[in-house]
């Protein structure tokens, strides 16, 4: 196989990885029946939530693991991971395994946390040395599915228990156990590092599978609204879901089928060319032989023909009279602020402010999606919706960013990205106090969702490529692990707190009804939300001047 072909299998292998890869946003689905069985308060179920978030700090050893394994072992110990983090949970569920105290079932959230970030990095990996100039393209595009596997769950969950919450809760955890590691059992042969030469980028590949990308999540983003779900059987739901993730099989596929077409036609000029020296020779009398026709035919043509083939399907025509054989070495380079480690970037204001600005945006997203479970009890809606509404949104949020960089990098303008943070934040806090709002339909419950679905996905995008440009690129594995380590951090602070509040509100089977179990969390979420909006601010003042000497 020709290897433009299995560059582009590779990509299509991480896509259908990180789609099923956001296990831990599956939580509210099943959080409440959870509690209900092992009798646990509000704050327990908080604390469980945390133990997801939890285990990514230990993310580091995938990182070690994929320096002394191959990719495909990685990518089966981290899925192996889940299925012992979510598989134990589904026998609780169940009633096959008793008896579990509090702590062991909180490693096992830990546990299943950890699992994500082993298919992360096989995924990140694998991007960036498949891709070596479209690395960070890559990363977002296919981190962007990420955000989309609730709805997928979801989807299948409809189609297998449409009515019964404590079979869907079931449903959930057992999907979360044995299908990542299915799907990456399927997948382990095609993500392995690919030989291929940096060209220039394949705009048409990249903008056809954006495309489909885009597709996907409008048809997600359509099958989560109440008046448009209905429309769709969950059945034919799950089909076009389906469809539309392996319809980016038709990029390396058609590339296949290019290079095919191109080869026949090399061997068919081939043979041409030597019947012509055979008829040369028939025709003047000299003796054949089959050696001579052989050496004296253009034997390199076909190795240079699909030489050349490699190079056009990466987007280039070579041409040797304009001097375009290599590409400038300046189209690798990524701009930074300063090339540090993690221990003086602790010195750093810059690092504090985008620290807190994250905690206060990306981390109490995550937090509220966490509670969407007990927040839809709370106002009498289905979680399912709700979890399915927050991805389809996540998804496209995290989409966006990507797309933006693409066509605006290829102009050669830097944007801004701590201005790109401002803009996000500024509506994810005004979307909590939409929260408050004493609606009977739930309306703004919906639209809220989405809004900090939206916002919080293109923020966690935009922070890879935010990392890098602060701090640098040789240490920006530790660095940005560093950063990460709020979540857990937010996660069982603002958990703590949201869950302190609804204990309080509710009634003496610990449950709570209306608009005051969360009004007082929502109004302080929104408040510190604001408080990093403003912090984004000054770190946009502050790099102000790096970003404009960026623009030519």
């Amino acid at each position: 196989m020709p290897p433009i072909f299995l560059q582009w299998l590779s990509l299509v292998a991480m896509i259908l990885l990180q789609s099923i890869n956001g296990t831990n946003s599956n939580f509210p689905a099943y959080s409440s029946q959870l509690k209900h069985l092992l009798s646990m308060s509000q704050i327990q179920l908080n604390n469980l939530a945390f133990a997801s978030d939890a285990g990514k700090l230990f993310g580091w050893l995938s990182g070690i693991a994929a320096n002394y394994l191959p990719m495909w072992l990685v990518l089966i110990l981290g899925s192996s991971l889940g299925l012992v983090g979510y598989g134990v949970q589904y026998l609780l569920l169940i009633g096959r395994v008793s008896n579990l105290p509090y702590g062991a079932i909180f490693f096992l959230a830990m546990l299943a946390g950890n699992s994500i970030c082993w298919i992360n990095t096989v995924c990140c990996l694998v991007a960036i040395r498949n891709f070596p100039l479209d690395g960070q393209l890559v990363i977002g595009l296919t981190g962007s599915y990420q955000g989309l596997s609730a709805k997928i769950y979801t989807d299948i969950v409809d189609v297998i228990y449409p009515s019964s919450n404590v079979k869907r809760a079931r449903a959930y955890l057992l999907l979360s156990s044995i299908l990542p590691l299915i799907v990456s059992v399927i997948n382990a042969p095609l993500v392995r590092v690919i030989k291929v030469m940096k060209t220039k980028r394949a705009k048409d590949a990249f903008i056809f599978i954006l495309v489909i990308t885009i597709a996907t999540g409008a048809f997600a983003v359509m099958g989560s609204i109440g008046s448009t779900s209905s429309l769709l059987s969950p059945f034919a739901s799950a089909v076009g879901m389906l469809t539309l993730l392996l319809a980016p099989l038709l990029i390396p596929l058609g590339l296949g089928l290019r290079h095919q077409i191109k080869q026949l036609a090399e061997e068919k000029v081939h043979i041409e060319e030597i019947n012509n020296v055979s008829m040369d020779k028939m025709e003047s009398g000299v003796k054949l032989d089959i050696g001579e026709i052989i050496s004296e035919s253009p034997s390199e043509s076909f190795e240079l023909s699909f030489s050349s083939t490699s190079e056009e399907f990466n987007g280039e025509i070579r041409e040797s009279n304009n001097g375009d054989d290599r590409i400038s070495e300046t189209n690798e380079v990524i701009s930074v602020i300063e090339e540090i480690g993690v221990k003086v970037m602790l010195r750093r204001l810059n690092f504090w402010l985008y620290f807190f600005v994250y905690l206060f945006g990306v981390t109490l997203a995550l937090v509220f999606f966490n509670n969407l479970g007990q927040i839809a009890e709370s106002r009498g809606r289905s979680a399912s919706s709700l979890v399915s509404l927050s991805s389809s949104f996540g998804f496209f949020g995290r989409l966006v960013p990507s797309i933006v960089e693409y066509f605006i990098s290829r102009r050669k303008y830097m944007i801004s990205r701590p201005a790109f943070v401002v803009a996000l934040m500024a509506p994810t806090g005004a979307a909590f106090f939409l929260l408050l709002a004493n609606d009977t339909s739930v309306l703004w419950l919906y639209i809220s969702t989405a809004i900090i679905g939206v916002c919080s996905g293109a923020i966690t995008t935009i922070s890879v490529s935010l990392t890098t440009e602060l701090f640098g690129t040789k240490n920006f594995g530790v660095n940005h692990n560093v950063l990460v380590v709020n979540i857990p951090i937010g996660s069982l602070l603002f958990g703590y707190l949201a869950a302190v509040v609804y204990h309080k509100e509710g009634n003496a089977e610990g449950k709570c009804f209306g608009m005051e179990c969360y009004r007082k969390t929502f109004s302080l979420w929104g408040t510190l939300c604001f408080i990093g909006t403003f912090l984004a601010l000054i770190l946009y003042a502050r790099t102000r001047k790096f970003y404009n000497s960026q623009r030519l």
